[in-house]
């Protein structure tokens, strides 16, 4: 059996009656936008453009006053293109002053996978003749508010997601699923704070399978179970950041640092207390007058068994910046999905403001 379709069904059969499941909607953690990346995910309390209805949607209220329409987008490949994660976003300031609205639209996918189950024939020959492909993908989408408190609460900011989560592998299994985010950003002379709650009520994910009698059988026949419908479950996770901004006359410095919580199980993380783990974010990003960026960031340390020994290990990032004006090209090269070295990748972002 082709191995990808192997992993796949592999995975369906773990959601059998599952509930609550640990990594659920884990394709939502990748993270999006070639600034983030670089900068090592640890963006919360500074992030204030489209990309914020990913990262904190608070900080979709702090764009540039003049902007008017800001539309995002963002493309990378793992594996020499066999996974794909794309991103589309567009954000749009209200006529009401600090109140501000955005759209966004993820997709990670595998496509052209050899579905290999009807590849032999009732005698056990091979007929090619009846190989097809199909393909696997996760889509989000995103509808975002967010508002500023001024002059209420000066330099407090709040925001929140409304989550719609589509996923399908082929015939065999597709599932819809709601959820929301909330967040909020304080700014204070240079300093900044940030906090999000990702999956606040619970993220939900109903899962339905179709496989025809011939499938069936020859999950049974392999000593497989047949999946049933069933309801996956995303448990809250937070996260928290802490950034200062140093002007150095033409040359700006922002280093941050966020903690993530996680509250579905003990993880691999620095700390760890069940059900809780928390996981450090770190990032630094320097400038030349507001145009050209340069970023570093690491996450993910854990402790792994190397040759016998235990060692510690990061995921780090690196990425550049070009913003002439309105418009912004960055790049991060980077581990996306956490796999190692084979699967790093390069992330090329835009983003396009247009003022009024």
């Amino acid at each position: 059996m082709n191995t990808r379709l192997f992993v796949l069904l592999s995975f369906l059969l773990s959601l059998s009656g599952a509930y609550a499941q640990k990594y659920s909607n884990e394709f939502l953690s990748i993270g999006i936008g070639g600034a983030a990346n670089g900068n090592g995910h640890a963006v919360v309390a500074s992030i204030n453009d489209a990309t914020a209805a990913y990262w904190n949607p608070a900080g979709l209220s702090r764009i540039h006053p003049d902007i008017r329409l800001q539309l995002s987008a963002m493309h990378t490949e793992w594996f020499a293109g066999v996974g794909k994660f794309d991103y589309l976003g567009a954000l749009i300031p209200l006529n009401v002053s600090g109140r501000v609205i955005a759209v966004s639209l993820l997709r990670f996918g595998v496509d052209n996978i050899p579905n290999t189950l009807t590849l032999y024939e009732q005698d056990g020959t091979v007929n090619y003749d009846n190989l097809s492909s199909f393909s696997a993908a996760d889509y989000a989408f995103l509808f975002s508010y967010s508002q500023a408190l001024t002059p209420s609460i000066p330099g407090l900011y709040v925001g929140g997601n409304l989550k719609i989560i589509h996923r399908l592998i082929g015939p065999f299994a597709r599932s819809w699923g709601f959820g929301l985010d909330a967040g909020l950003q304080y700014q204070r002379n240079r300093w900044q704070w940030g906090l999000v709650i990702r999956d606040l009520t619970h993220t939900f994910n109903a899962w339905s399978f179709q496989f025809t009698e011939a499938e069936k059988n020859i999950l049974q026949l392999t000593n497989n179970e047949v999946p049933i419908n069933s309801l996956e479950l995303t448990r809250p996770s937070l996260v928290l950041g802490v950034s200062r901004s140093f002007d150095l006359g033409k040359y700006g410095l922002r280093p941050e640092l966020n903690w993530i919580i996680h509250t579905d199980g003990e993880r691999n993380t620095l700390f760890n207390m069940d059900p809780l783990s928390f996981d450090p974010v770190l990032g630094l990003e320097g400038n030349y007058k507001e145009q050209i960026y340069l970023r570093f960031g690491f996450n993910q340390l854990q402790q792994e068994t190397l040759f016998g020994e235990a060692v510690w290990t990061i995921r780090p990032a690196v990425g550049i910046g070009i913003h002439p004006g309105a418009i912004g090209i960055d790049y991060a090269f980077t581990d996306p999905g956490g796999g190692g070295e084979s699967t790093y990748s390069h992330i090329i972002s835009l983003k396009v403001g247009l003022k009024q």
